[in-house]
């Protein structure tokens, strides 16, 4: 049977900078798979409604996940209004249980947007509550089991207060660097916003600068970082390692 990966984050471009590399590897390792945004990243333009820019930059997402025959979803909640509340945690709930997957990629608890940090929150509760009977998501059934979780690395690689925060399994993604560039180039509407709201044009430049530096931890040209969450009732043993034991270090 087919592994199934989720890669949930919160804006369009988030797994694109954060964990393509590792999805792309997961796709020729014969896994199938799924990204998803919890928002369309309705306030990311100076110039178009909320509205105009959702349609973009829904459709550069889709392009980005086509270059890995990856299926795209959006959540659609709305961008900054993030909330853990039981409206959200159901719409979670109910995307992993239509997904199913045996593996979910979602953003790190601590990072600089508090929009990632919830997201990360709605998205360790899904995993959890996904095979509850009792909570219903109607026409979707449970889920049969609490998969595997894993936590990308901050933007960064540092937490709120700028102190470092350290993988704990480490994929050396230089095979596909380009391809995540490539990805990552799609969300033409991101770079522009970046550049006006945070005087950034260094998109591809930045992405590339945090994977060497991961990278670096294992000696690598380029690389991605996971931390697992093991907590009780979670899987213990290292699926990320034992699907791709040629790109994995634990460290």
């Amino acid at each position: 049977m087919t592994k199934k990966v989720l890669a949930l984050v919160t804006h369009p471009d988030d797994a694109e900078f954060l964990c393509a590399g590792t999805m792309a590897l997961l796709g020729e390792a014969g896994w199938e798979l799924h990204m998803a945004t919890m928002t369309a990243g309705d306030c990311g333009s100076k110039t178009l409604s909320q509205q105009e820019i959702s349609a973009i930059r829904r459709q550069e997402a889709k392009n980005a996940a086509s270059l890995i025959h990856a299926d795209y979803q959006c959540l659609e909640f709305q961008d900054i209004f993030i909330t853990y509340d039981k409206p959200s945690i159901l719409k979670v709930v109910a995307h992993i249980r239509q997904v199913r997957p045996n593996m979910v990629l979602t953003m790190s608890p601590d990072c600089y947007m508090v929009d990632h940090e919830i997201t990360s929150l709605l998205v360790r509760t899904g995993c959890f509550t996904a095979g509850m009977t009792n909570i219903k998501t109607p026409g979707i059934k449970p889920f049969d089991s609490v998969p595997h979780l894993y936590y990308l690395d901050p933007i960064e690689g540092k937490d709120k207060l700028g102190k470092p925060i350290e993988p704990t399994t480490v994929i050396d993604i230089s095979s596909v660097i380009d391809l995540k560039s490539d990805m990552l180039a799609c969300h033409v509407s991101q770079r522009e916003w970046l550049r006006e709201h945070h005087g950034m044009d260094e998109y591809l430049i930045a992405m590339k600068r945090q994977s060497q530096e991961t990278g670096k931890k294992i000696n690598k040209p380029y690389a991605e970082g996971f931390r697992q969450h093991l907590g009780h009732a979670y899987p213990q043993d290292n699926l990320l390692q034992e699907a791709l034991p040629e790109f994995a270090v634990v460290v």
